[in-house]
Order: structure tokens, then sequence, then C-alpha cells
């Protein structure tokens, strides 16, 4: 085993170049002779736009060029596409809307494209679109679910009656009711989950470039699936061959899910450096972020369990509402319903589950996968269910958690709702989490904080999440319009180091570091002598990218199986070098080694002699050592866990301190322990915005209200303690690495236990209840209404 391989807490090697400003984001890269791009966009929630005028804005000082929705429908340019498709209970299709990248005739959210304006520089750009006129006819809006469901409800799109998108089920609905029926005890909520905004640290950025020479077309965009987006654009917007299009991805200052998605501005920019044969660069600022990017989470939700007299669940029903947004965003139909309802089973032993999702469209922007995608608004709805279960049936909300787990001898477990796991131990992660947080040390540090005139509560939640969606067959008959399996290609050069080549993408997790793990251990490297390559469609085979924790499970795997065909031909070298049967060699540390013997060749000898084969096998085998492969998972991967949140309040103010937080977390076999750290960090963090801070919202009108920073709280380092967190490892059983991911866990686990943490510190003044995001205004209100 190598030294920095698997299992090593390697420092990331990426950093280097982030921390010293060497980085190269999509802004930092500059084509000769490149224009600048300011869109206009629609401040109006809805209307029809009635004139569009941009005859002064087309005269005006440095402007190439200014384009409109007519222009791009009348040179063919395509609409968005959607790449999953949900069906109705009936087995009708969901309505699916054109989504062209300018807006024709009508706008639908505030933020939608009106016109692009294409300058020699940007002010010029931006200065120029001050100048085109547009007169709007303002439409009825609905810009929350509430509106868009209320009866006679304004229709986002006419074809869409009641603005529902699709009505879709899971589950079997007759065993649910009868387990009701039977029930002793029935517990309730209503949860709403609210609309957050993903704020990665770069806003996204596309350049599109053009050779006119050639015909060929690149863009350069913040993308987590360059591979993904050139085959969307490419068939279905621009009609261009791969062929002709590269995508090129560099370095990516975060995602969290929102860029992962086909943007209307990475086709905008493509097509106009077609039309114009010039590089055409447009970088979005922060407040376009908050308007046009996809947004996440927007769920509105009923569930009720029913138990038997000592607590154990019978069956639960939950119904839900989801927002899709003006369009729909390139995964959004997927998120609530193949994401979300699949794990409503959560850790427990539920036998009977029935989920009906209703997904409607409103005049707010399009809402997508973020961190977590589904599974946290599972996983917040299921663990603010079970606290209720633990209140109506009278006992400890640990205890009720031990008696419904589902045990760590019952793998393959077949849940009610399409999934089976394969592996886990959550009495482990509950038992560690418990220890670690010192639950049984509670009560006094809760007299403490009364002493004090704080209110202290502790919450709990065990989650489980699914991730590396698979197979490719199964997800493809659940709607999904591409494969869902990765790909690496492994070249060892001449003088034995070695190019990774993945069709995963790194945003920020570490890949170059982790990867170069893998390679280092299987191959008896060190990780210096591993580089790995990710992000061009001109150097990667098609790939999947980065989304839902696949990298490691799904594109490590792929890695893997690389490797071992690089091992299986180096063994027959090794053994004509070495004049002994292939079966008799033995590969450990980096060297071939003859069985019983010392006689022996390190990995740099057997790839020099396949690059210089003067004493090679020349009849049985080519020459050179690269490989590729792909791997396709047989299921998911099932990363589970526990997390305890410590609160304090302060019932003058409102304010919630969080003081301690403990997250434990079995993500399988575990390459890097300082990575995995920093990911689970990281989506705690997430998770304390959702539950505290954190709420997009628009007024009645469909406008932004929380469209800056001054409006939108993200969380600050002075709102997060230092988190505690450990691992407890189950192997995933179906593939080669064990791996389950970690990238999400943070996120999906945390919520419900910082708002069990607040109601249980609130409990004492008699709330009962408060909604996502618990700001200090409505842990206040909260308090007063208490208190009359």
């Amino acid at each position: 085993m190598a030294p920095d391989g698997i299992g090593a807490a390697v420092r990331r090697k990426e950093d280097f170049r982030f921390l010293t400003g060497r980085g190269t984001y999509t802004d930092d890269v500059s084509r000769a002779g490149q224009l600048f791009v300011h869109i206009l966009r629609s401040p109006h929630g809805h209307a029809r736009i009635l004139r569009l005028d941009v005859s002064r804005a087309k005269a005006a000082k440095g402007v190439v060029a200014v384009y409109v929705g007519a222009d791009m429908a009348a040179d063919g340019v395509g609409g968005l596409p959607c790449g999953w498709l949900v069906k109705n209970k009936d087995g009708s299709n969901m309505v699916e809307p054109p989504h062209p990248p300018l807006a024709v005739e009508r706008v639908r959210y505030a933020g939608d494209a009106v016109a692009v304006v294409i300058a020699q520089s940007l002010s010029e750009a931006r200065d120029a679109a001050e100048l085109i006129e547009v007169q709007y006819a303002m439409l009825p809006a609905v810009a929350t679910i509430d509106a868009a469901v209320s009866p006679g409800a304004p229709l986002v799109w006419e074809q869409a009656a009641g603005n529902t998108c699709y009505d879709w089920s899971i589950g079997d609905e007759a065993a649910t009711d009868a387990a009701f029926r039977g029930a002793a005890k029935v517990a309730r909520v209503e949860i709403s989950n609210n609309r957050l905004i993903p704020n990665a640290m770069e806003p996204r950025a596309a350049i599109g470039d053009f050779d006119r020479a050639t015909g060929e077309y690149t863009l350069y965009t913040t993308s987590q699936n360059p591979h993904v987006i050139r085959l969307l654009m490419g068939a279905f917007v621009l009609h261009i061959p791969e062929s002709r299009l590269r995508v090129v991805a560099p370095d990516v200052g975060g995602g969290f899910g929102s860029k992962i998605f086909h943007y209307a501005e990475e086709a905008i920019v493509t097509w106009a450096a077609g039309k114009l044969a010039r590089p055409v660069k447009w970088t979005g600022d922060r407040s376009e972020s908050f308007l046009a990017d996809a947004h996440g989470r927007d769920h509105v939700s009923v569930a009720e369990m029913a138990m038997d007299a000592k607590g154990q669940f019978l069956g639960l029903r939950v119904k839900t509402i989801a927002n899709m947004g003006a369009y729909l965003s390139t995964f959004a139909p997927c998120v609530p319903t193949y994401l979300y309802a699949t794990l409503l089973a959560g850790v427990y032993r539920t036998p009977a589950i029935h989920a009906e999702v209703r997904a409607v469209f409103t005049n707010t922007a399009p809402v997508d996968a973020y961190r977590g995608a589904g599974r946290p608004e599972a996983t917040y709805l299921l663990e603010r269910l079970v606290d209720e279960c633990a209140r109506v049936v009278g006992l400890d909300r640990v205890e009720i958690r031990r008696r419904n787990f589902i045990s760590p001898d019952s793998f393959p477990y077949q849940t009610p709702v399409a999934l089976q796991y394969d592996s886990g131990n959550y009495h482990a992660t509950l038992d560690t989490a418990l220890r670690l947080s010192d639950w049984t040390g509670f009560a006094a540090r809760k007299a403490a904080g009364k002493a004090r005139g704080r209110l202290r509560g502790i919450g709990i939640s065990t989650y489980i999440e699914a991730c590396g969606i698979a197979p490719s067959a199964v997800a493809g008959a659940l709607g999904a319009r591409a494969g869902l399996y990765e790909v690496a290609n492994i070249r060892v050069h001449p003088t034995g180091s070695v190019t990774v080549f993945t069709g995963t993408h790194s945003h920020g997790q570490g890949h170059e570091t982790t990867f170069a793990q893998l390679a280092a251990d299987r191959l008896g490297l060190s990780i210096d002598q591993v580089e790995v390559v990710h992000g061009d469609t001109n150097k990667i085979p098609f790939g999947m990218g980065t989304y839902g924790s696949r990298s490691l499970a799904v594109g490590g795997s792929a890695m893997v199986k690389a490797m071992d065909k690089i091992v299986a031909k180096a063994k027959k070298i090794a053994a004509h070098l070495l004049e002994a049967d292939v079966g008799d060699i033995e590969f450990k540390d980096g060297r071939f080694t003859v069985s019983g013997t010392d006689r022996s060749k390190s990995f740099a000898d057997v790839a020099l002699a396949a690059y210089v084969p003067h004493n090679y096998p020349i009849d049985e085998l080519e020459p050179g050592l690269e490989e590729t492969a792909f791997y396709d998972p047989k299921n998911f991967t099932f990363p589970a866990g526990c997390h305890v949140c410590e609160v304090e309040i302060d019932p003058d103010t409102g304010r919630t301190d969080v003081v301690n937080f403990v997250a434990v977390d079995d993500v399988g076999r575990v390459i890097n322990p300082m990575i995995v750290e920093g990911q689970v960090q990281g989506g705690v963090v997430q998770g304390i915005g959702q539950a505290l801070l954190e709420c997009a919202v628009y007024d009645a009108s469909g406008n932004l209200i929380s469209g800056s920073m001054m409006d939108y709280t993200l969380p600050r380092a002075s709102d997060v303690p230092n988190v505690t967190v450990a691992t407890e490892t189950t192997l995933c059983t179906h593939n080669p690495l064990g791996v389950k991911g970690c990238g999400e866990v943070g996120a999906i686990g945390s919520p419900p236990a910082v708002v069990g943490a607040v109601l249980d510190a609130l409990s004492d003044v008699g709330v009962e209840d408060i909604a996502m995001p618990a700001t200090p205004l409505r842990v206040w209100q909260a308090i007063r209404r208490a208190q009359r």
C-alpha cells in the first residue's frame, strides 16, 4: 500500500494553486478579440412583451450586435431541454413547456432573459442595454405554491391546468390505508421546506468561441458536467454535431448542484460567437445569480405516521406539492420524485408507505437540484415526523428511533418505495453520536443555560441518502434521458507516471487528490506521479459529470476497472521480461514479482518496456499501456448517519446560537479522512443556513425581494460552532471500492437536528412548532404568541 494511498489524510494537491491565486476559472479565460455580453432581464414576474425596440442600443458606442428571442428562433435555435421525464398517475406524460434561451412574446419570471447586448467592453454593453425600450403588459402572477394551487389561479402555462406539471405517486396506497385503520396512534406534521438560492463562491460564466477555419465551436463554462452540456446544447438547442463542439469546464468555484444544468447563457454565447465569428464572453454578477441561477427545495408537505401502542411504525402517508418555477430545469422533475419519495422509508422499518407528489409551475426562477437534491427534503420531513411520533406515543426521541431502526442483520433490505439498501448499521452511528455529544449530560447544560436566562435545546436526526443514481437501465425506465455510468481512462507514461482522465468534474471536492490516491494505492506510486485531468470534452471520454455524490462511487469505480486492465496487461509484459508464466506473476507495492522468488520488475520498468518494445511479446500484445473502462452501478449507494445539534436561545431577542454539533456518518470506505471531514463540515454549515437563516422570498407579483446579500442571510463563521465529525463504516457491497459518498451528508442530516434542537428549547415556553428558517424574528414571535 502506498503511504499516500487509500486511508491517508493527504493534503489536497490542488489547493496550492487556489490559495496562491493560480487557479483558472472561466472568467480568467480571455480569448483574442473577445466581446462582452450583458443580458437584459425581465423586471416582472409575468408579462406580455408588447414592444421590444433595440435600435438605439444597436447604434450605441462599442456595440457589435443586439439579439432578441425572435432572432434566435428565426435561426432555428431550439429550447433548453429537460433531462428527465416523469409520468402522471394515469400514465400520461408531464407537461413540458418550451424554454427558449431568450423570451419570445412573454416573460414568466423576474430574471427571464429578454435581450442580449454584445459590445467591445462590458461597460459599453451595460450602457447600451439601458437604451433598449421594452413595453410590457402586466399579467397576473403566481409566486408561491399556495398561490399556484388556489382555485382559479392565473396560469403560468395554458397547457398546464391548475398549474400542474405532473401528479405522481409511489407505494401501496391500499396497504398504507389498512395500516392507518389498524393504528393505535397517529402522528401528523405539516412541513414547509424553504426555498434556497445556492450562492456558490464563483458566479456562473460562459465564453463562446468559433473557429471559421474549421467550423468548430468551443464553450468555456462553469459546469459540473461538460459532456452533458455538449450533448444537450449540441443536439437539442444549437444543432451542432458533437464533433464540432468542444466544452471546457476549467476550475469551478463551487456548484452545490446549481452548475449541473444547461443554462440559456451557454447557448446564447455559443450561438452568438458563430454569428459574429468572434469570442463572446458573459460573466454573471451576484445579482444575476440570485435571479437566474436555479433555486432549490421549496416543498409543502403533509405527513402522517400510523403506529401501534408501543410506537412501532405501521404506515406512512405523505402528500407533497413541489415548486418547479416557471420552466423545467434540466433535472428538476426527478428531484421531488425519484430523489425524494424513494427515501421516505429512511432508516426505519415502515412496512407500508404511500406518497403523492404534485409539481406545480410558478412565476419564479426554475427550481432544481441543490446539495442533497430531494434527500434533505425527505429527511427533514421524516425526522420531524419521527420527533412528533415520540411526543404522541410518549417515548424518548432516541428510544423511538431504536425501536424502529432496520437492524444490521436485515440487509439487503427492500423498502416499500422501490429502493433496496445493501448495507448499514444505524445503531452504531447513533451510539457514537450520543457519546460524542454527551447526550446524557445535556440536562446539566440545560440547567446552566437556564440560570443564565437562556433556553437550551438538543436535537437529533438519523438519516439515509442515496448516491450515484443507478443503474442506467432502471433510471431510463424511470424517465432519465441519459445514461448514468461513468468513465475513466488511465494512461501510463513510459517512465511510469500516470495521467487519469475522468468523466467526473471537480468543483471543490478534492478529486485531484482523492483520485490520485486511488491510482497511487493500486499501482504502487506516489500521488505526485499521478495527474488527474477532467473538464474538457476534447481530452476525456464521454462521462456524466459530478452530482449526487457520485464521483468516487461511480467515477472511482471506473478507475478501478481501468487500473485492473492496466495491471493485467502489465503482468503479461512482466512475465515476458522475467521469463515466467503470467499466472506466477504477483503485483504488490509497485513491483511485479515471480511468485516464490526475489526476481521482480518495477512498475516503471514494465511501463518503459511497453513503449520501448525491444524485448516485448509483440505477437501477443500491442505496445503501449493505456486502458479505458466504463462503470454502470448496479444500485445506489446509501450513506447514513446520526447528527446531534445543541442550541441556546435568547428569549428576549429570538437569536439562536448553535453551541455544539456532532456528525457521525457512514460513508463506506474512507479514502481521505481529511477531505471527508471538510465535506461534512461544509454540508453542515449549509444545513444550519437552511434551518436558521436562508429563505428565498418573492412578493405576490413575482419580484424577488431576497435578491441580495442584504436580504438573503448566509451563515457566517460566527454562526457556526466547531463541528465534531466522526465515521462508522459499513462497506458498500456492490462497487469495488466499498465507498458510498460524503459530499451531501452534512446538508441532509443537519436541518432536522437543528430545528429539533430549537423546538426542544422552545418547548420550555410552550412553543410546539416553528417553520424553517427559524430566524430570530420567527423565534421571538413564537415565544410571544406562546406567552399570551
